[in-house]
């Protein structure tokens, strides 16, 4: 049984610096033996490493000497790089964003590009010509040599730079669906474009805090790195065996759920005791009640997300969800005859008698409120759950702020004194020319790296930094297009806010990434941000189009969600060896690439879908729901043409989300001075985690979240703590296997329902049958 000391030892404590910084010198390596020799795995150097990534990174073992993989001068961009890289994007863009309409999915899998990216490029390795082909500013050659970890490590990063969704196509969509407003192509593409550079600058504001330290693990990265060790060794076979049936048995499980056999997505146990039973349908429901006592079988509804994170998040997380559907639904539903259920798991705008609010009739000509309107349909009301979700939402803001300022007060204050002596150390490099060299000739190394001294970071010390001027260059591209877009009123947000937007993203990159970076979480801010332009706008007294709350939101918001897919792949290119330029590189290679199939996977979707995003038609398994797009529609309606005042006079409790979420890591941090022997952990007790786990919205789909703890707690906490062979061997190869076999599945399934859409004439829905009702899959009868 692993000590819990060992596996997550506080961040309140500051990291060793007993040993000298290590200048490492390559350009007089004459072999790997001469670099491990240099870098001598002793155990300072892994004294700060949790040790599920000694145990991922194998680093204690000194025989894996190709492991280390040193060398700053290896070819990195190679032609199969490039021509894998595009066979990857083109398919994740479309499918990472067309999942982004439907209520559960699970994300496209980096981890399908991980596994064939390496077969295929074996395959290109043994078949390409060796032949250098000379084009008029540049040569490469077809087939530099045996395929590399190196590559596909690069394939990888660039896949999760453009084989994924981007946040430009929720404006879009919903100017589109719920205004009937078309979009520029050129303008769409455009902004879709810069609003992801924004957050690749904005990663150079919270890299030294949160990419160095070896005690940010950054638990996606981790797996990552398992699979690549995994498929890197020679007569690993009986892993890869395991890799490849559990693929397959997902690949063909999923289209039970997905198709045959709805049922399985959401087993209500009451349901069956009591079909026709209201009270016990609305309590086990999970598609529009409670869900208790339901289980999914479907991997949509789960996902590997329980296999990668902290248990300890695992668990916040449930307790989170029960606190919201198993205490606060019921409550609000039946305290004193219901008199706050009116519309209680609705995430629609409301009128008096719970009707959905006809909100199109509240714009007039000139874009304000209307009136008129407004006084025929009376005050805008919402459901308890929806209010309940922003008062959370405001609390997990304020208390992930809150948060890294009382728990990683001494973590920043360290690295601020680090980065402090880096400056001074520059200083004085630069005007001393006696500054003694290593060895004269070699590349200046990585400054902020070569800081720690635990092994990870002495082999990534050798490389070169992303200078900064690279960073700068990405925002002021971003900024004159963005400001060219918003000045010109090409696209709904005036300037000034959007100026605003970029200063308030930049400030909450840092501590939102503290928290991904240790509990694989991320927190949702769109509500704040829409509360906070609502408040600008109505300030100021400004006409805008409700749109233009989306298109803030999307600025202020994708700072720090694609800064936060480049700090993973930098972390990812750390635990692999990968220059940082390289990482860099692919990055944006990966977005110029995948942006205008995220396009053109967005108009399909509204071509196609449209009836079942408007609310037209219902879908019999509430999956093309646009539930995100709702919901988004909701806080622009809400702030931007009513107003945070008029929202503030129904909810007045609202305002003090903030200060709950200010108190609460207060009270939290009181409790873990009062426990000086740290039994109960009370700093992971997170309550940023929990709010945002209660703000979530869970009227469509509560199914699914009693079996991620279960398998959580079997993965995470049973076989972490009491199989731990078993765990490192198979845990992150199977997570990897079942994502990517459920994407597999969900390919399959997009084509077969084009097909037989337009062969058939119908939806592409399986026949009725016992697990398929038609009133209800999960044959609950009385909903």
């Amino acid at each position: 049984m692993i000590d819990d000391d060992e596996l997550k030892r506080p961040l309140l404590e500051p990291l060793n610096d007993e040993n000298s910084l290590l200048e490492p010198f390559v350009s007089n390596y004459q072999s790997l033996n001469d670099v491990q020799s240099h870098f001598s795995f002793d155990k300072d150097d892994l004294q700060d490493i949790p040790i599920t990534v000694q145990e991922t990174l194998q680093l204690a073992d000194r025989t894996l000497e190709s492991e280390l993989e040193v060398d700053p001068k290896a070819s990195c961009i190679t032609f199969r790089y490039i021509v894998l890289s595009i066979l990857f994007i083109v398919p994740g863009a479309i499918i990472d964003t067309v999942n982004s309409y439907r209520t559960t999915s699970a994300d496209f899998s980096i981890l399908l590009v991980q596994l064939l990216s390496n077969e295929l490029g074996k395959l290109m390795a043994k078949t390409l010509p060796n032949r250098r082909v000379n084009l008029r500013w540049f040569s490469f050659s077809l087939n530099p040599g045996p395929w590399s970890t190196r590559e596909a490590v690069l394939v990888t990063i660039t896949a999760a730079s453009g084989a994924t969704g981007n946040q430009g196509t929720e404006c879009i969509s919903l100017a589109k669906i719920f205004y009937d407003e078309d979009t520029s192509p050129i303008i769409a593409i455009l902004f879709m474009y810069c609003i992801v550079w924004v957050g690749y600058s904005y990663a150079a504001i919270a890299k030294s805090f949160v990419l160095y330290n070896p005690k940010f693990i950054w638990p996606k990265a981790l797996m990552q790195t398992a699979l690549f060790k995994s498929q890197s060794k020679t007569g690993n076979t009986g892993v890869m065996r395991v890799f490849v049936i559990a693929l397959s048995a997902m690949t063909l499980w999923q289209f039970l759920p997905e198709y045959l056999f709805p049922m399985t997505s959401s087993l209500a146990v009451l349901c069956w005791i009591a079909p026709y039973n209201e009270t016990a349908n609305f309590i086990g429901s999970g598609l529009g009640g409670m869900g208790v006592l339901n289980f999914s079988l479907d991997w949509s509804n789960i996902t590997s997300t329980v296999m990668l994170s902290p248990y300890w998040t695992i668990v916040i997380q449930f307790l989170g969800f029960a606190a919201s559907c198993w205490v606060l639904v019921p409550f609000f539903k039946w305290y004193k005859g219901g008199i706050w259920s009116l519309g209680i798991m609705s995430n629609h705008l409301l009128t008096s008698t719970g009707e959905v609010y006809p909100t199109d009739k509240l714009i007039s000509k000139n874009l304000t409120l209307n009136e008129t309107a407004f006084n025929l349909y009376g005050p805008v009301y919402m459901g308890a759950q929806r209010v309940w979700g922003i008062f959370f939402d405001y609390a997990a803001y304020s208390s992930a702020i809150a948060w890294i300022a009382i728990f990683a007060y001494k973590d920043v204050k360290y690295l601020l004194i680090r980065l402090k002596e880096k400056l001074t150390q520059q200083e004085k490099s630069a005007s001393a020319d006696d500054e003694p060299l290593y060895h004269a000739g070699f590349p200046r190394i990585h400054k902020s790296s070569s800081k720690f001294h635990d092994i990870i970071n002495k082999r990534y010390s050798v490389y070169e930094d992303i200078p900064n001027s690279w960073f700068l260059a990405l925002f002021g591209l971003s900024f004159v297009i963005l400001s060219s877009i918003f000045l010109t009123d090409s696209f709904y947000l005036p300037w000034i806010p959007f100026i605003i937007a970029l200063f308030l993203g930049s400030i909450i990159i840092t501590p939102l990434a503290y928290l991904y970076a240790l509990s694989n979480f991320q927190l949702p801010i769109g509500t704040v941000n829409a509360l906070l332009y609502g408040s600008m706008v109505h300030v100021s007294n400004a006409q805008v189009h409700p749109i233009s709350g989306s298109v803030y939101t999307a600025i202020a918001g994708n700072a720090w969600y694609r800064a936060q897919f480049m700090l993973l792949d930098w972390k990812l290119g750390m635990y692999n060896n990968i220059p940082p330029k390289c990482v860099f590189f692919s990055q944006l290679f990966g977005n110029l690439v995948g942006v205008p199939f995220n396009y053109l996977a967005l108009r399909w979707v509204v071509d196609t879908k449209l009836d079942y995003l408007r609310g037209t038609i219902k879908d019999p398994l509430n999956q093309w729901t646009g539930q995100e797009l709702v919901n988004l529609n909701t806080n622009v309606i809400q702030y931007v043409l009513l107003g945070p005042q008029r929202l503030f006079q129904n909810y007045k409790i609202l305002p003090f989300g903030f200060l709950l979420g200010l108190l609460a890591p207060l009270a939290i941090y009181k409790l873990y001075i009062w426990d000086t022997k740290r039994r109960l952990k009370f700093d992971l007790w997170n309550s940023t985690i929990l709010f945002s786990t209660m703000s979530h919205f869970y009227g469509n789909i509560s199914t699914g979240y009693l079996s991620k703890f279960l398998l959580g707690t079997f993965s995470m906490f049973y076989l972490f703590r009491f199989k731990h062979r078993l765990f490192s061997k198979f845990n992150y190869i199977l997570a990897a296997a079942f994502d990517t076999g459920y994407n597999i599945n969900v390919i399959i399934l997009l084509i077969l329902s084009t097909v037989t859409a337009k062969l058939m004439n119908d939806e592409g829905h399986f026949v009725h049958w016992w697990g398929n009702n038609s009133q209800s899959v999960e044959r609950c009868f009385a909903l």
